[in-house]
């Protein structure tokens, strides 16, 4: 068959190809036959006459438009791309790469099992010939005879519609395509809380579209009932959405009640929260007590009834958890069933080494979860890279010698208690006196370079666990560098706060204060309404607040939160806290609202981070850390 003159095959798949050619031969045929139809090998022969039976160009039929203006005439445009003639009821049949077709009329492919064999059989035939398209043009030349040849098509392909008219007698089954899902209708994932973190917070910004102030001002009987309310761990039932938050008194007074905590010691002129690289904050005070040494004997006891009071409301679990709050060093200590963890814990940040050296010698079991979750991971690396066992344990040793100078075991990184052992391998060789020999002093310092090294460092945090934390108690009574000895804050016990009430302790209450702003969207200006909270900002106070919240401006806020950088190291977890089960402990008595305590319950899962940005939209959390 010789190739037409001024037609490129290359513009379609040799499948493609074939079936085009077929549905012209038909359409040569139909013309010259009755409307009622004759056999399609009639047809074949009759357009056999014509060169490489290929019907000569022609525009189309004609289609008489009785509308269009003018009365012209409009044909079926024969070089319309096949892609570009989409007909929904007739694209349900596709050629799969290995030139089959597929129907997604189940009716019309089950008519018969003798034919879909035939067509099978042929359609198999015509890949083959088609795949040599360029040197057996003859034999696609029969294929097409005979597929012609066949009474019943399953049905027609895509591209039929540019070459010929549908027939009469045949009736092509409109198919519904599948729905296509509405972006509306994707429903996010609802979160409904976010995760607990343990970071003290010293600001707050909390923005909405809802005005926000109904939390300013509040009247005397409302203060007044928020405050009973938390000293006797009462909780209102907020409706789950407000229409008018400023008309509601359970709301402002719930309001207040979630702005109060509890501190020891109390100096209204001075604040006492951070203590870390707070030295701005005192200058200038009047601190009596400095020169006074009566005067700070009397606060370290006071303080010494707060902290042991404090402890054991923590063990009875009447205090979910507190904070002690030192010039070097913050503790967090919580109580059992908090924080994923069946056991009393303890966390200390940042440590020194001189402060776990003391602890050491105190006899306190103690460990550094960073530095050991960093020890097994460089140990599950060089397992996977396939490393001898000297490597390995060479490396695990530079990463052991932080926990074994602290707690565990002795240190041995290389060098030997006895110098001169150190060296005798120079002294077999006589050149002893050759090389200069370190002194003691650079031994040392060598074997504590790793352990100083984490010094002030978040990597330095230290867990406490069960009876290990009494010990604590009492070592932080009785340690001198507790307090500081030079500056500002000479004398001055560490800051004790607690969600709830302990000996010696003084109410004190969170600032609030709520301001309208216009904030620029696109082109337009938005009313936003914000508000702002400072203060030793505890994570049950923050829940309870953002909660509250909720309900007030119909769940959608956003909240700028601003951590306590050295507390923010809170969040991670403990090795032994992994390797447990949390019990289930009764903590229905802590003094906190049941869900908060649902939330403090469970463990943190922002490791060395605490949060930044909250986001509540529909009433569902985003949160960033």
């Amino acid at each position: 068959m010789s190739k037409q003159e001024g037609y490129s095959p290359s513009f379609k798949r040799p499948a493609e190809i074939m079936r085009m050619r077929r549905r012209r031969a038909r359409s040569d045929a139909g013309v010259f036959s009755s409307p009622s139809g004759h056999d399609s090998t009639g047809c074949t022969r009759q357009s056999s006459s014509s060169v490489a039976c290929v019907r000569p160009f022609s525009p189309g039929p004609l289609f008489n438009s009785q509308n269009r203006s003018g009365g012209g005439i409009k044909r079926r445009n024969p070089f319309a791309s096949i892609e570009n003639t989409f007909s929904p009821k007739k694209k349900f049949l596709v050629s799969n790469d290995n030139g089959n077709t597929e129907a997604a009329d189940s009716s019309r492919i089950k008519t018969s099992t003798e034919e879909e064999e035939d067509e099978d059989m042929s359609t198999k035939r015509e890949c083959q010939g088609l795949l040599s398209f360029s040197g057996s043009l003859n034999n696609a030349e029969k294929l097409e005879h005979q597929d012609i040849s066949s009474k019943k098509r399953l049905s027609l392909s895509e591209d039929d519609s540019l070459f010929e008219e549908e027939e009469e007698g045949i009736k092509h089954p409109l198919i519904k395509s599948p729905k296509a899902i509405a972006p509306a209708s994707i429903v996010p994932p609802v979160c409904t809380e976010y995760p607990a973190d343990w970071s003290l917070k010293t600001r707050l910004l909390f923005t909405s579209p809802l005005s926000l102030s109904w939390a300013e001002q509040p009247k005397a009987q409302e203060q007044a009932l928020g405050l009973s309310q938390h000293c006797r761990a009462q909780f209102s039932t907020l409706p789950h959405s407000l229409q008018d938050p400023r008309s509601c008194s359970e709301l402002r007074c719930t309001f207040q009640q979630s702005l109060l905590y509890w501190q020891h010691p109390s100096l209204p002129w001075i604040s006492l929260f951070p203590r870390i690289n707070a030295e701005r904050s005192f200058t200038g005070k009047s601190t009596p007590w400095a020169q006074d040494t009566t005067l700070q004997q009397s606060l370290m006891s006071e303080w010494s009834i707060s902290l042991s009071s404090l402890y054991s409301l923590l063990k009875a679990r009447l205090c979910p958890y507190f904070y002690l709050c030192s010039y070097q060093f913050t503790v967090l200590f919580r109580a059992a069933g908090i924080g994923g963890s069946s056991r009393i814990t303890a966390l200390i940040s940042p440590t020194t080494r001189g402060l776990r050296e003391a602890m050491k010698a105190e006899g306190i079991e103690f460990s550094l979860p960073l530095v050991e979750e960093r020890r097994r991971s460089k140990d599950q690396q060089y397992l996977t890279q396939g490393e001898d066992e000297k490597q390995k344990s060479e490396e695990c040793s530079e990463l052991k010698q932080c926990v074994e100078c602290d707690g565990d075991e002795e240190v041995h990184d290389g060098y030997n208690d006895d110098e001169d052992s150190s060296f005798s391998w120079l002294k077999e060789m006589g050149v002893q006196d050759k090389i200069k020999k370190p002194d003691s002093i650079t031994i040392q310092l060598r074997k504590e370079s790793h352990t100083v090294s984490l010094d002030h460092k978040p990597e330095s945090v230290v867990c406490v666990e069960e009876s290990n934390t009494f010990t604590l108690i009492n070592f932080l009574i009785n340690y001198k560098g507790l307090v500081a000895a030079a500056g500002s804050q000479t004398g001055l016990p560490p800051t004790l706060l607690a969600p709830v009430a302990f000996s010696g302790a003084t109410m004190h209450k969170l600032k609030a204060r709520s301001v309208n702003v216009k904030s620029q969207i696109g082109s337009s200006y938005q009313n936003i309404s914000s508000m702002e909270i400072t203060g030793p900002i505890l994570p049950s106070c923050l829940h309870a607040i953002t909660t509250l919240l909720k309900h007030s401006q119909k769940g959608n806020f956003s909240a700028t939160l601003y951590p306590h950088a050295p507390t923010a190291v809170m969040n991670i977890h403990t090795t032994k806290q992994q390797q447990c089960t949390a019990e289930t402990v009764d903590l229905s008595g802590c003094g906190l609202h049941p869900a908060s305590i649902q939330q403090l319950q469970q463990p943190s899962t922002l490791g060395k981070t605490a949060l930044t940005h909250i986001n509540m939209n529909n009433h569902s959390y985003i949160w960033k850390n």
